[in-house]
């Protein structure tokens, strides 16, 4: 007999998918990248999937994200009131046994336990919703449903103090950014007491 989920059992299975989701959608994106390089007569032509240390290419789950043309949604509009997402992309990782760490530059570690106003694409956790509390603010739109748009420096765990309403387009909002060394779903950004900005 099925039991419904609890709320802590529907977070920690929506994490569980946006991880899976994270690591195809890296792999991908990497191997797109191999791809779309040409071959020179000095490149031996790889097949997929490529050999351990193969290439240099984006590690799996890493970047910025890609924005596609033919995306029906416009990338991101310029604005001089928020931080550019090539400030978060722009950073070091450290693997070890556990996973992949965030190295922070010295830029973001002065960022952190601050207020600062970012602009992005809201990915909800929490599906069929008007507005939204808890959501990941990423730097590319999503492709699908399913799949993660870039790695996590792409992207902001945004937990808001005031309903952000979901939308398509851009959304921005402001509060307290704090860097995560060590998060245990893997994020390196969160925002907390979030507000939406027109």
């Amino acid at each position: 007999m099925s039991q419904a989920l609890t709320p802590t059992c529907r977070r920690t299975l929506h994490f569980v998918v946006w991880v899976a989701a994270l690591a195809l959608a890296g792999g991908a994106q990497a191997q797109q990248s191999v791809a779309a390089k040409p071959a020179s007569a000095a490149t031996p032509v790889l097949s997929s999937p490529l050999p351990e240390g193969a290439g240099t290419v984006v590690p799996p789950g890493s970047g910025a994200g890609y924005h596609s043309p033919n995306s029906p949604i416009a990338p991101l509009p310029q604005r001089n009131d928020v931080v550019p997402w090539s400030v978060l992309t722009d950073l070091g990782k450290k693997t070890t046994k556990d996973g992949i760490l965030p190295v922070f530059n010295d830029v973001q570690k002065s960022m952190n336990k601050t207020t600062q106003r970012f602009q992005g694409f809201m990915m909800p956790l929490k599906v069929s919703k008007a507005t939204h509390t808890y959501f990941l603010l990423t730097s590319v739109p999503l492709t699908c449903s399913f799949c993660i748009p870039g790695g996590p420096e792409s992207m902001i765990e945004v937990r808001a103090k005031t309903p952000v309403r979901y939308s398509l387009e851009p959304v921005v909002v402001e509060g307290t950014f704090t860097l995560l060394s060590d998060d245990q779903y893997g994020l390196f950004y969160r925002m907390v007491d979030a507000v939406p900005v027109k």
